[in-house]
């Protein structure tokens, strides 16, 4: 039977700290109040992705 947790969640902390970096980078070169949010909108994502690495897994067996 095939478990669906058995995806390494560094992975998946990656992956959002990426989209993070590239909503920061949309932000920046948007810029003005709409480029401010989607800033801060992918800064708040680099940060619960980085928060994501460091949260202990559960892996069930």
């Amino acid at each position: 039977m095939f478990n669906f947790r058995t995806k390494r969640p560094a992975s998946t902390s990656k992956a959002l700290i990426g989209i993070g970096a590239f909503a920061t980078s949309i932000g920046k070169m948007i810029g003005g109040r709409v480029g401010d949010g989607i800033t801060g909108f992918g800064l708040a994502h680099v940060v619960l992705g980085t928060l994501d690495m460091f949260r202990p897994s559960v892996r069930f067996r």
